[in-house]
């Protein structure tokens, strides 16, 4: 019985190649007759795609906040326009913005509101770029040029220039630019004596801040009262004397340096990777940084000049974006939210008194003060 079975598993084995050689050939084989086509293999149906609609796949987390921002902005200027102090009837506010000339409301919103509203949104943008670049920059929610130093240095800068040489204008613009320029430096070279620069930078640069906080009291003390009152209505930050020649002149600044926000917003996330991370990567780090440092410092500067200091602007701007876009925010999302915040000051800073206008930095200053100490509660509870 053995044997059989042997043989038979001998004349199997013997007969496979064979069976090979004739299906090559086209041989009939099996049960097929020739010429006959042979048999396909079946295939598995595929499982249905699931449709999901091309506006969900395309709008993300940062191109919602930014259309949230911007139609948040156009809400806000629109209620200053017809619900605040003052208000415009909607036919002649159309008729006005057609052309017409309306007695009154023509010069009410073309030389009063629209350019406030014009400074509001590119001082805001401005703000909340340059406080982004320095957070992200030195991976820090505290790291913003209102608190390091830097608005203090174009402040004092600027103080000095309107008390001394009664500058106005473009002039004020490059004293501002100047005095931040130099006070960032100083507090890069003094943070730089350390490998690690960004709680060494943002040390310095409270320290810095304190004294240049003395210097601008001090100026404030040495001169008349009428140009004292005049600096300290500027420090405080307002939209007040907003004109269309300022409007237009921080748009041409803006102009130059918001597009060079793209190539910033790139070299900063590799930044974010650390030092010899991003050293391996073939960045210079060093120049870099100064790089971005220069460009939120000028950022910062156009902006002061010609508002003031709006206190806390850069702070809030870039924190809140980060949480809104679910920690993907980039840079032209801090700007939009910077924006929506001073064009919300605005309006509330006009009508949240029945007989007083105040401040538009009054209003900023009151808003992140406490998101101020709730970061400082945050940082001490997570021990950073």
């Amino acid at each position: 019985m053995s044997r059989q079975m042997l043989s038979r598993v001998g004349d199997a084995a013997a007969a496979a190649p064979a069976m090979e050689r004739a299906e090559a050939s086209g041989a009939p084989s099996g049960g097929r007759p020739p010429g006959a086509p042979r048999p396909r293999p079946r295939r598995m149906p595929r499982a249905p795609r699931q449709s999901t609609p091309r506006a969900k796949r395309r709008i993300g987390p940062v191109a919602r906040v930014n259309l949230l921002a911007t139609a948040g902005i156009l809400v806000a200027v629109l209620l200053n326009l017809v619900a605040g102090r003052h208000p415009i009837a909607l036919d002649e506010l159309l008729a006005a913005l057609s052309g017409e000339r309306v007695p009154g409301v023509s010069f009410m919103l073309w030389e009063d509101r629209l350019p406030q509203a014009a400074v509001g949104i590119l001082a805001g943008a401005a703000f909340g770029a340059s406080g982004a670049i320095f957070q992200r920059m030195l991976r820090n929610p505290l790291a913003s040029p209102d608190v390091i130093g830097v608005g203090y240095g174009a402040s004092a800068a600027a103080v000095a220039g309107m008390l001394f040489f009664g500058a106005q204008g473009i002039g004020l613009s490059l004293i501002a630019c100047a005095g931040a320029l130099a006070v960032a430096l100083l507090i890069y070279a003094i943070a730089d004596a350390g490998k690690h620069t960004g709680a060494r930078l943002i040390l310095a640069g409270i320290a810095v801040a304190a004294m240049l906080q003395g210097i601008i009291s001090y100026l404030l003390t040495r001169t008349d009262i009428r140009m004292a009152s005049d600096a300290l209505r500027w420090l405080t930050g307002s939209l007040s004397a907003s004109t269309w020649e300022r409007a237009g002149m921080l748009g041409a600044a803006l102009a130059i340096l918001l597009p060079l926000l793209l190539p910033a917003a790139a070299k900063l996330r590799i930044l974010e990777l650390g030092d010899d991370t991003a050293a391996g990567l073939g960045l210079r780090v060093r120049s870099t940084r100064l790089g971005l440092i220069l460009l939120g410092v000028g950022l910062c500067a156009v902006a002061t000049a010609v508002t003031g200091p709006l206190a806390f602007v850069a702070f809030l701007a870039g924190p809140l974006a980060l949480r809104l876009c679910n920690g993907r925010s980039h840079l032209g999302s801090a700007a939009g939210i910077g924006a929506l915040l001073v064009t919300a000051a605005t309006f509330i800073a006009t009508n949240i008194l029945p007989d007083i206008q105040l401040p538009v930095g009054v209003v900023t200053g009151a808003l992140g003060a406490p998101f101020l100490i709730w970061v400082l509660v945050r940082s001490n509870k997570e021990g950073t």
